[in-house]
């Protein structure tokens, strides 16, 4: 059990990753909640960020409470294979995270406030995992559109470990990269928790507040 409990938080191989399919799992409908599309066209000016905070469906619903969202999508990132399935992403073999994509205009809110919102909402400390929901899909990542986000990120990130230090926690494993490809996760993940209100969510936060504004900004979506 030891050895396949190390397993699930092994990173797989670009060399080892499922091929994938050349055709989405899922066209973009209506957002359930917000009733927007969630597969665009995205109002002009508006940014989008791309969060990955452990299981997708606790972490989107974070993301269309917040003020000045305009959508919000689950699906996959940071991996290798195209358009992979809900099962292979489990399987630890396409390397993706669960992520959402959350499209906010900044005229009402800011990238700062979407990076408040992310690391107060989970544990950027566990590695590979958020509570009992382990393994490589459920890492800590911020995958950005632009410098000023990647700056921003970075710079918010270093600012919440000093904090999170000063609480006798340990150091934030947040992985920051650009945004690759983001596929859309199939319907029944969309807006999961709305759907299904009484369903499971494993996110919790340090309960450490995360300050805002250190460095911000995006990119029209």
């Amino acid at each position: 059990m030891a050895f396949l409990s190390s397993r699930k938080h092994e990173m797989v191989v670009p060399s080892r990753a499922l091929p994938g399919r050349g055709t989405p799992v899922l066209e973009p409908g209506a957002h359930f909640v917000l009733h927007s599309p969630i597969g665009g066209p995205f109002p002009e000016g508006s940014e989008r960020a791309v969060f990955g905070l452990g299981c997708f469906w606790g972490a989107e619903r974070i993301f269309w409470q917040a003020e000045g969202v305009f959508t919000t999508a689950a699906g996959y990132s940071g991996g290798f294979t195209s358009n992979p399935t809900y099962e292979e992403v489990c399987s630890g073999r396409t390397g993706h995270a669960e992520v959402v994509l959350v499209v906010f205009d900044p005229d009402r809110t800011s990238y700062a406030t979407m990076l408040q919102h992310f690391f107060e909402s989970h544990d950027p400390t566990q590695y590979m995992r958020q509570g009992n929901d382990v393994g490589t899909q459920y890492r800590s990542a911020i995958y950005t559109f632009s410098a000023a986000q990647r700056d921003g990120a970075v710079a918010t990130r270093d600012r919440y470990a000093k904090l999170l230090a000063q609480a006798g926690l340990g150091a934030p494993t947040t992985e920051i990269a650009e945004a690759g490809p983001f596929y859309y996760a199939e319907e029944y993940h969309q807006q999961y928790l709305a759907k299904n209100p009484s369903g499971y969510c494993g996110l919790g936060g340090t309960g450490v507040s995360c300050p805002v504004g250190v460095v911000g900004g995006g990119e029209p979506g």
